[in-house]
């Protein structure tokens, strides 16, 4: 079923629900300039025998309205637009599953709403959090020293985006794709196009967002109250992970309580096949053990 909610003036948020109604709802939060479309559907209708799984496409992605260049907002706006995708269904409290920035944005709930949280689990992301990293050896790491995003992302990244036609954007979305899997699992470029050929299918235009990346990033710190966070929260270990690479995930760890983390084999910032499965029972294991309290 999809719909649409109000999450401010003139800003509407286009959300899809599949699974029970009356089943636990869970939300899937993704990552910046991507629509909720990128959450495979194998993955979603896995989560869905289970849950009311909720997708939803940030403000200036997908089907939602593009305002960004007439009425521009900070990143932690995008959080709260995850509150109103909640208000706007009717749902006091959801778990919670984001990636890369939709991880940073599920922190920004937990640390300010965690009255609407029943479970979390983070992935591809970093912690807002100033606390150092504690290194198995003992040794303290500031966060702002632990390893950055891999040169090949980063150059990748700087490239200016031209528009040659939609085949070429593919190619280019393709490319990043690779790039972002991390090289451990075997690249299927034609499941990683025809993913992106959906996303322009529903979002009506091949021209790439870009609002998130010039949106202002200020304000996101959240050190004291991720350190008192009791709402239950699972850290995917994604291996592979060239954006936010080990040992990210485990400062994010200790950065948070109740905290679980799982490693998904050969992982890296991207769901393709080989990866649903296993994410896909770690997420449900996590919640079902959120829902027996």
């Amino acid at each position: 079923m999809q719909q649409y909610v109000e999450a401010a003036p003139g800003i509407r948020l286009w959300t899809e629900q599949r699974g029970p109604a009356d089943a636990p709802p869970l939300l899937l939060v993704m990552g910046a300039q991507a629509s909720g479309i990128g959450w495979p559907e194998e993955f979603v209708d896995a989560l869905a025998r289970r849950h009311r799984v909720i997708r939803y496409d940030h403000r200036d992605t997908g089907r939602s309205t593009w305002a960004f260049d007439t009425d521009p907002y900070p990143i932690a706006a995008l959080a709260e637009d995850i509150v109103a995708v909640l208000d706007g269904l009717g749902i006091g409290s959801a778990h919670l599953v984001g990636l890369s920035l939709g991880g940073m944005l599920s922190q920004l709930v937990l640390a300010d709403h965690p009255e609407r949280v029943r479970s979390a689990t983070l992935m591809g992301t970093n912690a807002l959090s100033t606390r150092p990293y504690t290194a198995p050896d003992g040794t303290e790491v500031p966060a702002e020293e632990l390893p950055g995003i891999s040169p090949e992302v980063l150059e990748f990244w700087a490239r200016p985006v031209e528009d040659r036609g939609e085949e070429a954007e593919l190619d280019r979305r393709t490319e990043h794709w690779q790039l972002l899997a991390g090289g451990r699992l075997p690249f299927d470029a034609v499941w990683y196009r025809e993913l992106e050929r959906r996303i322009i299918a529903h979002t009506g235009t091949h021209t790439p967002p870009s609002a998130h990346s010039r949106a202002d990033p200020d304000g996101l710190l959240r050190t004291a109250e991720l350190a008192a966070n009791r709402v239950p929260v699972q850290v995917i270990v994604a291996p592979a992970e060239p954006v936010f690479p080990p040992p990210h995930p485990h400062h994010l760890a200790q950065c948070l309580n109740a905290v679980r983390t799982t490693e998904i084999p050969g992982m890296g910032h991207a769901l393709p096949p080989a990866v649903q499965g296993p994410l896909a029972a770690a997420v449900l294991a996590h919640t079902d053990a959120a829902e027996r309290g």
